[in-house]
């Protein structure tokens, strides 16, 4: 271990430790036994920018400057950060209000934070505006309201690029048109103990819902975490399919024993015990 390295540990344990929880992270939400938070997320690109993936670096610095000008007079209490420590972008990332290969600290990038953690808005991600709002438990009105209101708080400095054909332009051709997605993370810890967890999320999948890990598109699944999103159909319909897990969960926890969960936590905690450490695939 390189010399200093024990007090650097220690360092970023303090600050992880000093920041505040996230919003979603808010006990007695509701339906929060399966549920742990929904979240409404918008896409939007300013009119006459190329995407962040195909822009030069002043082109970025542009972006970010309207961004930053436009958050400055209409988010109040918001704060701004290009430039983020390790123990920081971790705690971002650990708390989803940044995407883990977001790259805040390059050139013409930033995140954009509400004070109780309920908003972020990453500016030069895929998109050049990505703002969710990730509330506790399932509340799909709450989520999405507090994006829409940040939404619209920028768009009063800020022009859209949009097409009468394929709505709202994104970098990516399947975000185009209305730019919003929604999501739920989920614990469905009873259904995959009774194995009955690919059959329920291909039942969702034939509804326009997918499961995806715990940060979306290309993450993996951590033990029985996922988030379930819709791809396509209307808002009932993943109101439905979310409400369909909350049912079917709680009926596959009411099945298994309690000497059988009895014994699968204290097999758990001599497990924990007894080890160095623990992967988080383990957890």
């Amino acid at each position: 271990m390189p010399p200093g390295a024990p007090e650097a540990d220690s360092w970023r344990e303090l600050v992880m430790r000093s920041m505040s929880a996230p919003a979603w992270l808010k006990p007695g939400a509701p339906h929060d036994d399966v549920v742990l938070s929904t979240r409404a997320r918008v896409m939007r690109n300013l009119r006459g920018f190329r995407f962040p993936h195909n822009a030069p670096p002043d082109e970025l610095e542009q972006i970010l400057a309207s961004v930053s000008s436009s958050a400055s007079q209409n988010l109040p209490n918001w704060t701004i950060l290009s430039q983020l420590s390790p123990s920081e972008r971790d705690y971002l990332i650990g708390c989803r209000l940044i995407s883990p290969r977001f790259p805040v600290n390059q050139p013409g990038r930033a995140v954009v934070l509400e004070a109780k953690r309920l908003c972020s808005v990453m500016v030069n991600e895929e998109d050049h505006l990505r703002i969710q709002s990730l509330s506790p438990g399932w509340s799909l009105r709450k989520s999405r309201k507090a994006a829409s209101e940040t939404l619209d708080a920028l768009a009063r400095d800020l022009e859209f690029a949009e097409s009468p054909r394929f709505g709202y332009l994104s970098a990516s051709p399947y975000n185009c048109g209305s730019g919003i997605r929604l999501s739920s993370m989920v614990h469905l810890i009873g259904l995959a103990h009774a194995k009955r967890l690919p059959n329920v999320l291909r039942a969702l999948a034939d509804r326009g819902v997918v499961a995806r890990g715990l940060f979306g598109e290309s993450s993996r699944a951590v033990g029985a975490f996922l988030q379930v999103s819709i791809v396509s159909g209307a808002i009932e319909a993943f109101v439905g399919a979310v409400q369909y897990l909350i049912d079917e969960e709680r009926r596959a926890r009411e099945s298994i024993s309690t000497t059988e969960l009895e014994h699968r936590v204290q097999s758990g905690l001599e497990y924990v015990a007894t080890s160095g450490s623990v992967q988080l695939s383990e957890a």
